[in-house]
């Protein structure tokens, strides 16, 4: 998909200023739990990247093994989003990727650890209109990508390159293994985070699960094996929100199967075609205007969430990217 579509709208903010349904003793939970699976689906040949996924990592997706008694350096690292495209573009707009980078002391040589979308954040934002597939059809995957070395200029001319701690080669192993599992079961990339309002008391919705969300759950698995992790500036991360009413649970793609939901099945697919990808500058400007006419003068988002449509009554200031201070856990 078209990536400029996902990212116009960041400008569009600045325009408008476990189970299907996961339940305790019959109440809904909020925040909806982030499904994990199994183990991670084959990708369909349909979905292509335009840029490869990990092209200098390992294949397989392995991460070296380091002597127990090895120091090994944990950094913080960000940068701009596509800031190897756009430069400090996106950075203006605070649309940051967040990294983990490593320097083993015994052997001399630095590593980076990040995870992002199989197919561009596009693509994990918002589905494709495939010939003879009545349903949206989503190129939704994001996976840990583990490569040697660290491009300092890459890391620090826009952004972060900080060190932050220290760790031994045993629990860099015991890390590692942690990093396996999680990146087999949880393989789904979530763009937004859906919260009631934006004050201090509001309620999430929904969470998002992206490359900053996996910085975090593995600065608290260290942290949870005992690592001693610090930063001497305040870290601080992007958070895309939408503001939404009490989400309204809509079903699965047996929406666009049944007669009696044929209204909503056309709604849906209206709605993710103002997102469809290669579209021109004229169609994308038509686009957002069908977009914001839906998200603010019909108060309307069909979301998608653990394989299932869910519609938000959105509400004012309906979306909003935050430069957010969120503390090392």
């Amino acid at each position: 998909m078209n990536c400029l579509v996902c990212f116009t709208l960041a400008a569009l903010h600045c325009w408008i200023v476990g189970s299907v349904v996961s339940s305790v003793r019959g109440q809904q939970v909020w925040p909806v739990p982030y499904k994990r699976l199994d183990r991670r689906p084959d990708v369909d040949p349909y979905c292509q990247a335009l840029y490869p996924f990990c092209p200098s990592g390992d294949p397989d997706g392995r991460i070296p093994v380091m002597s127990d008694s090895d120091n090994i350096s944990v950094f913080r690292l960000q940068t701009p989003v596509w800031e190897f495209r756009f430069g400090d573009m996106l950075g203006k707009f605070h649309i940051m990727h967040d990294a983990i980078g490593f320097g083993s002391a015994r052997m001399g040589r630095n590593f980076t650890m990040e995870w992002y979308e199989l197919f561009q954040l596009g693509n994990c934002t918002f589905p494709h209109e495939r010939a003879g597939v009545s349903a949206p059809f989503w190129c939704n995957q994001g996976a840990a990508c583990f490569y040697e070395g660290i491009d300092d200029l890459h890391w620090k001319q826009n952004g972060t390159l900080e060190k932050i701690g220290e760790i031994s080669g045993e629990m860099f192993n015991e890390m590692a293994r942690w990093v396996q599992e999680d990146n087999k079961t949880g393989v789904y990339y979530e763009t937004w985070t859906v919260k009631s309002d934006p004050g201090p008391n509001a309620t999430t919705w929904f969470d998002s699960y992206d490359c900053s969300q996996f910085v975090h759950r593995t600065y608290k698995t260290l942290l949870d094996m005992g690592a001693e992790l610090s930063s001497r500036t305040p870290t601080y991360y992007t958070k895309i929100y939408l503001y939404s009413g009490t989400p309204l649970y809509l079903g699965d793609d047996s929406i666009f199967h049944q007669s009696s939901m044929k209204d909503l099945a056309t709604d849906i697919k209206k709605f993710y075609h103002s997102f469809r990808s290669h579209q021109s500058i004229v169609e994308m400007i038509e686009s957002l205007l069908e977009a914001f006419e839906k998200m603010v003068l019909e108060k309307t988002f069909y979301f998608y969430y653990n394989s299932v449509y869910w519609k938000l009554p959105m509400k004012y200031p309906y979306i909003k990217i935050i430069f957010e201070e969120i503390p090392l856990p």
